[in-house]
């Protein structure tokens, strides 16, 4: 009878073995599918089911499929906050992924840390005054961009033909762009730059004439824009309105179709981690990613299926999860945490390596950066800086 009873178990046992290995793995995130940062985030949402689509087709992850709950988070931090505490604490996930843009992901990282969840997130502009330890960035930026990205614009502007003399610096007053293009004010002076306008919009505006016009009486060399998804489209629009269009403009993180189509647009710069040229499509993982994202981008109706920044960030999110979760053979959160603190991951933006440094956010390296600079040019963005990354036979214009 002993026998018999503890053979059931063991069949008991096993058969729950069993039903776990079939559950899917679950991972939660939300994105801002409608409100202003919709443009953008539905290039990250197809960048995931890009990833949802190769992993599953490989088994999974642990021999288990896979499945994103998703949810609209709708551009705002407070709606973020409690689907995220519905995807921990109702839905009951594995793993999370952070949201897109700064605010969002912060009210995110709240409450993975109340939880005590790992987080990855690619957009998070202002590193500094995170401390949450179990957070790692997925995007290749540095723990203080607001020093890095502004030089790295001003170096590529100082190779043009005619360097600018003078600036004018405009911003959303969203977080991590507000705060990067404060730091450039100061940067812009150190570098000999003299500064002829500085203004700034509440997020969400759609209503960009007064700036324009400030803009063209300033009369700048270069105009260095904290911008996000359409917003260098209003501006260019209101800036042709009074037929002006400004010698050298930046726009830091654009939504890249949409711009690139704008005829105002030619000559624009703006930053990026990958686009769609040697040598970022040599990898053999990132070709197969730029054929799978044009498909289901069509599919998706997005307005431009190209491969730039926002796409390759989001998929190299993916990119890293699946490293930890291989890695460490777990989907313990403190085990995949610990993996990635010891280890680097490749993705199709760059190798990714985290650590932390005195007097820096965690798991980030102080001044290491993949970001580059590019340029529309007759309708298509190319890379122009670091000249080593520029697009077969282009220079900045």
């Amino acid at each position: 009878m002993k026998s018999i009873i503890r053979a059931t178990g063991w069949a008991v046992i096993a058969l729950s073995f069993c039903v776990q290995a079939q559950q899917p793995v679950r991972i939660g995130s939300t994105l801002s599918l409608t409100g202003p940062l919709g443009p953008t985030s539905a290039i990250h949402k197809v960048a995931g089911d890009v990833w949802m689509d190769e992993v599953n087709r490989k088994g999974g992850l642990l021999g288990r499929k896979v499945e994103w709950v998703l949810k609209d988070d709708q551009s705002r931090p407070d709606v973020a906050r409690t689907l995220y505490e519905q995807i921990i604490t109702v839905d009951k996930v594995d793993l999370i992924v952070g949201p897109y843009a700064t605010a969002n992901i912060l009210s995110a990282m709240g409450v993975a840390q109340r939880y005590n969840k790992m987080i990855l997130h690619n957009s998070f502009g202002t590193p500094r005054i995170v401390k949450y330890d179990m957070q790692f960035p997925t995007s290749g930026g540095s723990g203080d961009p607001e020093n890095v990205w502004p030089n790295l614009v001003f170096d590529a502007v100082a190779s043009a033909p005619t360097p600018p003399k003078t600036v004018a610096i405009l911003t959303s007053k969203f977080p991590s762009l507000h705060f990067i293009s404060v730091a450039a004010r100061d940067i812009a002076k150190k570098r000999g730059l003299s500064e002829v306008l500085y203004l700034e919009w509440e997020f969400g505006n759609r209503e960009f004439g007064p700036v324009a016009s400030r803009v063209k009486d300033a009369k700048p060399d270069l105009v260095f824009v904290g911008a996000t998804g359409l917003d260098a489209v209003m501006m260019l629009e209101a800036m042709k309105k009074i037929d002006y269009k400004p010698p050298m403009h930046f726009y830091m993180f654009p939504s890249p179709g949409p711009t690139a189509r704008v005829p105002e647009a030619n000559y624009a710069l703006a930053f990026t981690t990958f686009e769609e040229h040697p040598p970022f499509t040599s990898n053999p993982r990132a070709a197969e990613f730029v054929k799978a994202f044009h498909e289901r981008a069509k599919q998706a109706g997005l307005p431009d299926t190209s491969v730039d920044l926002h796409a390759s960030i989001a998929y190299s999110t993916w990119q890293t999860l699946e490293a930890a979760v291989n890695g460490a053979k777990s989907l313990d959160d403190k085990a995949l945490a610990e993996w990635l603190r010891k280890n680097s991951v490749d993705t199709i933006a760059g190798r990714f390596r985290w650590e932390t440094v005195q007097d820096g956010p965690p798991n980030y390296i102080m001044g290491k950066d993949i970001y580059k600079v590019k340029q529309v040019q007759n309708g298509k963005w190319v890379v122009v800086w670091p000249k080593e990354f520029a697009a077969p036979g282009a220079k900045l214009q």
